[in-house]
């Protein structure tokens, strides 16, 4: 592969001396948008491919939420005004004489994904939903009529995508428990964590710190020692997830604003601090690995939303990820992977203008044979795009 450039870096991620790593959870603002933004993306793939045979062009990955406003109380607060979410983009509306129900699309998978996602919101009446969806332009649109003759997918853009691999123990730690403290065991054991958690993890040299903020639910709590007891819980429950992927110093704090003296404490009425203020857009939130690495390759592209069949700002965070994770799984020398993806729009997608490979093995060199696998690979992951487009439209694959 001629644009195929394999470096060796001199130093492991891991012998950094401090680390910074985050999440943002299921119910926060962020993620909402992110997610609600995919759900469509995913419908609509769903609807082209029923009627038209291939998906049409679309790229619905512009969306903001306005936050509402909420009393919450011990006990049980009430919504004064619904959090509102604009979703706005471009997508095929019409094609040959067949209409595309965008409208009900954007309502149906917005609320869909919060009832599903959320044990306390009520996405009927909390929440309203504003399309602002309009047709894509015309030379995106021939793009994708020019691939349908060819079966060529070509990028609808110029952009990059990046990948690492593996994952530190810190940024397994904070991935596990976000998912474990919003997994459906917990919501049903202790109901009144709401979806709404951040995990902000610092490693600095051999000891964790971590800062966990978690929207409670007012109407599961009685009053002020009932939240601190709560909050206690839930400090243990993240402290047992943490242990399983580290014997650091780990030091917790959950809700750090809180002040007991005052009576200030973190309570929301529905689990997520959209209800009251604070707001979200897509592309802030994690990268297509679920997390927030400063201290790692990471690019600015928002993934959710984008179309799953030629937009490289989605497809080559994928991609880069999966090479990645190949090198350092399938080949014993190779200890850390980083992959560097840059598109040229109008070019087939599996042909990108730069592929960078950026290894840290275990002996320092870089040998025919490991350069050999490490092609292999790339033109093994970037000739089965189409796989992770089918994985996208499923619903397997998570870009936040």
């Amino acid at each position: 592969m001629h644009n195929l450039s394999i470096t060796a870096l001199t130093s492991e991620y891991a012998a950094l001396p401090v680390e910074i790593v985050e999440r943002k959870g299921t119910g926060h603002p962020d993620t909402i948008c992110d997610a609600l933004a995919e759900e469509l993306s995913r419908a609509l793939s769903q609807f082209y491919l029923q009627h038209f045979g291939f998906v049409m062009h679309h790229n619905v990955d512009k969306a903001l939420l306005w936050g509402g406003r909420s009393q919450p109380r011990f006990g049980g607060g009430k919504i004064i005004e619904p959090m509102e979410i604009f979703i706005a983009g471009r997508a095929t509306g019409e094609y040959k004489n067949i209409k595309v129900p965008l409208q009900e699309m954007i309502m149906q998978s917005s609320r869909r994904w919060l009832q599903h996602n959320f044990h306390v919101l009520d996405a009927e009446t909390e929440v309203k939903i504003h399309s602002l969806i309009r047709p894509g332009s015309a030379d995106l649109v021939e793009l994708y009529l020019r691939q349908q003759k060819t079966g060529i997918a070509l990028a609808n853009d110029t952009s990059c995508g990046v990948g690492y691999a593996p994952l530190s123990e810190l940024e397994r730690m904070v991935l596990q428990i976000e998912k474990h403290l919003n997994s459906a065991a917990i919501k049903l054991a202790h109901p009144e964590i709401g979806e709404d958690i951040k995990v902000m993890g610092v490693r600095k040299h051999n000891s964790i710190d971590l800062t966990i903020a978690c929207a409670f639910i007012d109407k599961f709590i009685t009053d002020k020692n009932d939240y601190l007891s709560k909050k206690s819980d839930l400090t243990t429950l993240a402290a047992d997830v943490a242990k399983k992927e580290s014997e650091r110093h780990i030091f917790i704090t959950v809700n750090a604003a809180d002040e007991v003296e005052n009576g200030s404490f973190y309570l929301t009425v529905t689990g997520t601090s959209a209800e009251s203020g604070d707001d979200g857009e897509v592309g802030r939130g994690n990268r297509v690995n679920g997390l927030i690495t400063p201290y790692r390759p990471m690019n600015m592209e928002a993934a959710a939303g984008k179309n799953p069949v030629t937009h490289v700002g989605k497809l080559y965070n994928f991609v880069a990820q999966q090479i990645a994770e190949s090198l350092v799984d399938e080949l014993d020398e190779i200890r850390e992977a980083r992959c560097y993806l840059v598109s040229r729009i109008g070019s087939p997608i599996s042909q990108p203008q730069v592929v960078d490979v950026q290894l840290y093995l275990a002996h320092g060199k870089i040998t025919d044979a490991i350069s050999k696998r490490v092609s292999d690979v790339v033109t093994q992951k970037l000739c089965s795009i189409a796989n992770i487009r089918d994985q996208l439209i499923a619903g397997r694959l998570r870009v936040y």
